[in-house]
């Protein structure tokens, strides 16, 4: 616990060194927020997420097994968040997430390290189960950035409509841009979905005996599985965008919130069970 507090730390630092940067340049000069960040923007989230990467990997890992549980997914997510916004602004004028984002990345960075952790890792000795659940965080990570963003699309939709004043909406990238990141997001975190669902059917297997099992954890990935490749053939087939897209994100998110992620928050913070 305590060697990932300095990778975090720095990360803290670097985003927040980022996010002033880019703050105090926008407010003398608002069209700057809609361009990519210039060449030391990039290198400063550079150096953010790579020490924010350094961090989350140390949380999660440890020679006993994985560190499960809400702070390590936590920062995993950000750090998911910032690596996208990182690829994505080489292609779309995208800067003024970088404002939204780094400021939410340098918090979570100073917070993470100091949250509680299971006391027992997991995983130690079945290669298939630590597989099985890296890659089951990183699927369950991504879909949080994109129902995350998905609500930012839709505050911004709302806004546009209404003709809404606040100046940073208007600001914002366009929501074509917005929506084609959205569903590169959920693009990838489904094929992980996938990688999860066949790694989790050969775990089972190996250890209970059965390919599946009908706990309320699996019916649930598989209802989530479902709904975001219904999503992802609607938007193929049929062009879904807008609001339908948006629906069916928050759907499938929820599915997956009632498969894992609100299972262990409740079960490590309201009960208290680690």
């Amino acid at each position: 616990m305590m060697d990932s507090i300095l990778p975090h730390l720095l990360a803290f630092l670097l985003y927040g060194l980022g996010a002033i940067a880019v703050g105090r340049r926008c407010h003398r000069q608002p069209e700057e927020g809609s361009r990519c960040p210039r060449p030391l923007d990039r290198v400063l989230l550079t150096a953010a997420i790579l020490a924010h990467g350094w961090g989350a990997a140390t949380l999660l890992l440890s020679d006993q097994g994985l560190r499960l549980g809400f702070a390590p997914a936590l920062s995993l997510t950000v750090w998911l968040a910032a690596l996208f916004f990182w690829i994505e602004s080489f292609y779309a004028p995208i800067g003024w997430l970088y404002i939204l984002l780094t400021p939410i990345a340098a918090l979570v960075c100073l917070l993470v390290p100091w949250l509680p952790l299971p006391a027992t890792p997991v995983a130690a000795d079945n290669p298939w189960l630590r597989l099985h659940l890296v890659v089951a965080l990183l699927s369950y990570a991504l879909f949080t950035l994109a129902a995350l963003h998905a609500v930012l699309m839709s505050v911004l939709e709302r806004a546009l409509h209404r003709r809404d004043p606040v100046a940073w909406l208007g600001r914002m990238p366009p929501l074509l841009v917005m929506e084609s990141l959205l569903f590169r997001v959920i693009g990838v975190a489904f094929v992980l979905l996938t990688i999860t669902v066949l790694t989790g059917v050969v775990f089972s297997e190996t250890l209970f005996g059965q390919p599946l099992r009908s706990d309320h954890k699996t019916v649930f990935t598989l209802l989530a599985w479902a709904i975001f490749g219904i999503l992802l053939l609607g938007r193929r087939t049929w062009g879904w965008r807008g609001r339908v897209a948006l629906r069916w994100t928050w759907a499938g998110f929820i599915t997956l919130v009632l498969a894992y992620l609100g299972t262990h928050f409740v079960l490590e913070y309201l009960l208290q069970r680690r």
